[in-house]
């Protein structure tokens, strides 16, 4: 049997709004935008080179929703992106305003920050160890 995760939906404000903060400053790439209706589209994003997991962007359609944005996990690190340069990929996210919300660590598996995204939800960023 072989099964894995295809994506992870991630609430947001504005379908727009959204993928100009993961194209722009994550370098995400755009994979998929298809207008369902006149309020919902299917947009898919992944990192550069990704193999793995897609990042689904899930437009909040009630109040409900509304309020999970940001949040989804209750203020615990929701996602997880690794590198294979950390400190190229720090330097340019800084440079281009994403909000480090904990510093670079160096640990026994690899160096790690903590940033938001443009809503607030927290990511681990870690270029793991090799070998």
């Amino acid at each position: 049997m072989k099964q894995e995760i295809a994506q992870i939906a991630l609430v947001v404000n504005d379908y727009d709004e959204a993928i100009k903060f993961y194209t722009e400053k994550l370098h995400f790439n755009l994979l998929e935008d298809t207008e369902l209706s006149a309020t919902k589209r299917w947009v898919v994003l992944s990192p550069p080179s990704s193999k793995g997991c897609k990042l689904l962007l899930a437009k909040a359609a009630n109040e409900k929703q509304s309020t999970r944005i940001g949040d989804q996990t209750g203020g615990r690190v929701f996602l997880f992106l690794h590198t294979d340069d950390f400190w190229r990929d720090y330097a340019n996210m800084r440079s281009k305003g994403v909000l480090f919300v904990r510093e670079p660590v160096e640990e026994s598996w690899g160096t790690v920050a903590v940033f938001e995204d443009l809503y607030g939800n927290l990511w681990d960023f870690i270029e793991p160890k090799r070998g």
